[in-house]
């Protein structure tokens, strides 16, 4: 009978463990990555199908694209739809967001300004955002804008989609938050999916200060 080696490893090789270790760490944290994901997009999807609007300081029309100082069609059924809530009494004044793009000479703030003072809705109960590039820049500024002002909530206007994450935005900037979604999820469902992967990472990666 040969004799044991003494002192020789039991079991794997430690480098073989910390690397089964690693594997399995690392699976947990896509586990967990997905499952936030997943999370993020049903409340999406949820968001973007209830109208919250009702009484308010405020009514927050996210920009859009305009063109030559005219609204894009997705910035004019946002304009459109918050006219409709200013008519039915729910705010006295609407804040429109957006700095320019391409062309310096317009804003989106300023192009939607415009479109709604020519629609009818007075020019003192129209505030225009003109400096925000992002949808994070625009939350920021429009909780200056309402504080300043002397308001606390407001109804945030803009596609099903990105509702979500606007609302979130405000009530981190601290201000209280209602969202009215120019229109319900339409179109193509594979389109609709692209839409939503979109925006929650765009909003995970906000969460995490990316």
């Amino acid at each position: 009978m040969s004799a044991a080696v003494i002192g020789a490893p039991v079991g794997a090789p430690p480098r073989r463990r910390w690397a089964r270790l690693l594997l399995r760490v690392l699976l947990a944290a896509v586990v967990c990555l997905l499952a936030w994901f997943a999370c993020v997009a049903v409340r999406i999807v949820h968001q973007g199908n209830v109208d919250e609007a009702g009484q308010a300081d405020a009514i927050v029309v996210f920009g859009a694209a305009e063109y030559s100082g005219h609204p894009s069609p997705v910035l004019r059924a946002r304009l459109d739809h918050a006219y409709d809530l200013y008519s039915a009494k729910l705010a006295p004044i609407v804040i429109t967001t957006g700095g320019a793009a391409w062309d310096p000479q317009f804003t989106e703030g300023g192009v939607g300004h415009d479109y709604l003072l020519k629609k009818g809705i007075p020019d003192h109960a129209l505030i225009a955002e003109t400096h925000a590039v992002n949808t994070e820049e625009s939350a920021d500024r429009v909780a200056v804008i309402l504080r300043a002002n002397g308001l606390k909530n407001c109804i945030a206007v803009s596609d099903p989609v990105h509702v979500f994450r606007i609302k979130k935005m405000l009530l981190a900037d601290g201000i209280d938050t209602r969202t009215s979604p120019r229109q319900k999820f339409q179109g193509r469902w594979y389109e609709a999916v692209w839409r939503v992967t979109r925006e929650a990472v765009a909003y995970m990666a906000w969460h995490v200060g990316l």
